[in-house]
C-alpha cells in the first residue's frame, strides 16, 4: 500500500445551514477540513495510506478534529498536541449570483506556534512514498515556514516525491511576502500545483488573459507560465485546475498538465456547486492518486479532474467519493441516475 504524508492545518469549519447568510443563521453546520487533511482522507478514501502531521491544542476540540479524521481511516499518530487553539473558519455558500464568503478567526492556532523539534521526520517519512502540503501552511507563522522546508529538506533527502498546491490566501499574507516564502520551499517541490491566482501571487508567473469571472479559459497564458516555473524549478509536473465561474452555482471545470514535454487539457465538467470548498484538494489528491500507483500523466489528471468534480455535488470539505465512483465517471457515467 502507497503511504502518502502530508502536512498542515486542519480547522473547525462552521457553516450556514441552507444557503442562508451569516445574519440569518442562528445555527450552524459543524465539520472539519483543511486542505493538507482533506488530501490525506480522499487517498485513504481511495485505498491508501493517508498519514496527516499537524499541530492541534490538547483539549477536547483538538480531540474531535483528531477523531474525525480517524473515522475516514486517517493515520494521525504524528499530529503533536499543544498550542492555545483550534483555528476555526465561517463558511456563507452562497447561490446563482451570489458569491460564498468565508470568515477565518485562526489567530494564535495550534499549527502557527510549531517547532521542528516536535516532530520526527525520519519516523514520520519511514515507508513513505509521497509527500504534500501547500501554502497555506508557511503563510500561518515563521516557525510553521521553518517547519514546511524541513518537512520538504527531509523528504528530499529519502528521496520521496514531493508536492505542493501553492493555494495563496490573501488574508494570511502579501504577495511580497509570501513570493519570498513559496520561492524558496519550490527548489525542493517535484509536483507543484496551483490555478493562475496562485500563480502570480505566490511565485510572481501571470498567466496572460485568463479571467476566471467571465468564464473564460485562454490556455496558451497557463502554457507559456508553466514553461517559466519549468525553467526556474525543475518542477517534474505543473498542474492547474480551471474553473470557469459562471455563477456561484455553476462553474466549468478542467484541469491542464505539464511534464516538460507535453501539454494535457483534460475533459471539462459542467457542475452544479453543492459545495465548492475543497475541490482544489480534491483535485490534489486524484492527481497524487494517478502519479503515485503508476498512471501515464494524462489519465492521472483526468482522475483528479473527475473526483474534484464529484466533490462539488457533496457537503463538507472531504470529499467521500468512492474509487468506482470516480473511475465511471472517467468513463463517461456522469448522469446522476439512481444506482440499484
Amino acid at each position: 500500500m502507497k503511504k502518502i504524508v502530508t502536512l498542515g492545518e486542519i480547522m473547525l469549519r462552521l457553516s450556514t445551514p441552507d444557503y442562508k447568510r451569516f445574519v440569518q443563521a442562528d445555527s450552524f453546520d459543524v465539520t472539519y477540513g483543511g486542505g493538507e487533511a482533506n488530501v490525506a482522507a480522499a487517498l485513504c478514501n481511495y485505498g491508501l495510506q493517508g498519514t496527516f502531521v499537524s499541530k492541534v491544542p490538547n483539549n477536547a476540540i483538538g480531540q474531535s478534529a483528531i477523531n474525525h479524521l480517524r473515522r475516514f481511516g486517517v493515520d494521525t499518530q504524528f499530529i503533536a498536541r499543544g498550542g492555545e487553539r483550534l483555528g476555526i473558519y465561517f463558511l456563507e455558500t452562497g447561490a446563482s449570483m451570489r458569491a460564498s464568503q468565508v470568515i477565518y478567526d485562526r489567530a494564535h492556532a495550534s499549527i502557527a506556534d510549531v517547532e521542528i523539534s516536535e516532530f520526527d521526520f525520519d519516523q514520520i517519512f519511514e515507508g513513505a512514498d509521497w509527500f504534500h502540503t501547500t501554502g497555506i501552511t508557511p503563510a500561518l507563522s515563521d516557525k510553521a515556514a521553518a517547519l514546511t522546508l524541513a518537512a520538504l529538506k527531509a523528504a528530499k533527502s529519502k528521496g520521496i516525491t514531493t508536492s505542493m498546491d501553492l493555494n495563496f490566501r490573501k488574508k494570511l499574507w502579501s504577495s511580497e511576502k509570501a513570493q519570498k516564502v513559496m520561492t524558496e520551499l519550490s527548489y525542493f517541490v517535484d509536483v507543484c500545483i496551483g490555478n493562475e491566482e496562485d500563480a502570480e501571487l505566490s511565485l510572481g508567473f501571470k498567466a496572460g488573459q485568463t479571467d476566471v469571472t467571465k468564464g473564460e479559459l485562454h490556455l496558451d497564458g497557463y502554457k507559456d507560465v508553466f514553461k517559466q516555473m519549468k525553467a526556474k524549478f525543475g518542477f517534474k509536473f505543473i498542474a492547474s485546475s480551471l474553473r470557469e465561474s459562471y455563477s456561484a452555482s455553476d462553474n466549468g471545470w478542467s484541469a491542464l498538465v505539464y511534464d516538460g514535454h507535453d501539454f494535457y487539457h483534460t475533459k471539462s465538467y459542467k457542475v452544479r456547486i453543492v459545495d465548492r470548498v475543497g475541490s482544489g484538494d480534491s483535485f490534489a489528491s486524484g492527481l497524487i492518486y494517478g502519479l503515485v500507483t503508476g498512471m501515464p500523466m494524462n489519465e492521472a489528471a483526468e482522475f483528479g479532474v473527475a473526483a474534484s468534480a464529484l466533490k462539488h455535488t457533496i457537503p463538507g470539505d472531504l470529499n467521500h467519493a468512492t474509487l468506482s465512483e470516480v473511475k465511471d465517471l472517467m468513463k463517461g457515467d456522469g448522469s446522476g441516475r439512481v444506482q440499484r
